[in-house]
């Protein structure tokens, strides 16, 4: 898991660096709040991915969604865990009915939901 996530990054962040060199691994680093090599080590997977809120941060300045690199990194977020514990066979059982389902049909619940039409 910590290997698709390394990539994931690493590839995401050198495309960047070619157009801004302010997204070399030491500077990205630094944003973020970790050792350069630290970083180093989670883009080749020779190290875990780092905490979620590490993950948050870096997704921040790579512009990508959240729940996008926490998902590669094994992960779900301290509010969709919250959502899951206080519902958890519905949620479970939400999940697995949806696993089969293209993704046109998944995106219309999304949107019946967020949009009142339950």
């Amino acid at each position: 898991m910590s290997r698709a996530f390394g990539d994931y990054v690493r590839k995401r962040r050198e495309a960047l660096r070619e157009e801004d060199d302010a997204f070399s691994v030491r500077q990205v680093a630094q944003r973020i709040g970790v050792e350069p090599s630290f970083l180093s080590k989670v883009e080749r997977g020779e190290t875990a991915p780092p905490s979620e809120a590490k993950i948050v941060a870096l997704a921040e300045e790579l512009n990508e969604d959240p729940d996008v690199l926490l998902a590669l990194a094994g992960k779900v977020s301290s509010d969709l865990q919250e959502a899951i514990r206080k519902r958890p066979e519905l949620f479970a059982t939400l999940i697995r009915e949806m696993k089969g389902m293209p993704d046109h049909a998944v995106l219309r619940l999304v949107r019946e939901v967020r949009d009142g039409k339950w």
